[in-house]
């Protein structure tokens, strides 16, 4: 079994913000394989189960800054390691649409990260990287009212062709 585990913020005021591109990221793949979400307060998550590639889909309903303790919990009780685990975050360091998937490594100034190798006590695992980068805005607004910002329009129109090339990789994994 694997865990494919996207990042965000529990609540709609946070829906279409840059800290959660990995919540609409699942939400899209989840869409494309008419999956159906499951609250599961035990684990502090929301559950998609894809039963033909093997995983699941989990939407952490901890905030952005503990996903980790979610995580632990989840990966503990179905006995998955690390390295078959996925993350999806958002990368500000990023271009707009770049995808970066990397095998393991540092957290990278990402506290979700941060948190998630914190609670499993390892770096090793696979993490893919979602691009909202723009530095315009981010150096007009700061860092942390920049991750909770809205994608701009232009990026809004951009975003079902990056959706669709995360899913695609999101189904190959």
């Amino acid at each position: 079994m694997r865990l494919i585990i996207g990042f965000g913020n529990p609540g709609n005021q946070y829906n279409f913000t840059r800290h959660n591109f990995g919540f609409l990221a699942l939400d899209f793949y989840a869409k494309l394989n008419n999956l159906t979400w499951a609250e599961k307060p035990r684990w502090r998550a929301l559950v998609a189960e894809n039963k033909a590639n093997d995983a699941l889909l989990i939407k952490p309903q901890t905030f952005y800054n503990d996903q980790g303790s979610c995580i632990r919990t989840i990966s503990d009780f179905y006995k998955v390691k690390p390295k078959d685990i996925l993350i999806i975050c958002d990368d500000f360091n990023l271009t707009f649409g770049q995808i970066r998937f990397r095998e393991r490594g540092s957290a990278g100034g990402n506290n979700g990260l941060k948190s998630t190798i914190q609670h499993l006590g390892t770096d090793d695992f696979p993490r893919l990287r979602l691009g909202t980068g723009n530095d315009e805005l981010r150096n007009r607004i700061g860092d942390v009212d920049f991750v909770l910002s809205k994608f701009t329009e232009e990026e809004h129109a951009n975003l079902p062709e990056t959706l669709r090339k995360i899913a695609d990789f999101v189904s190959k994994y």
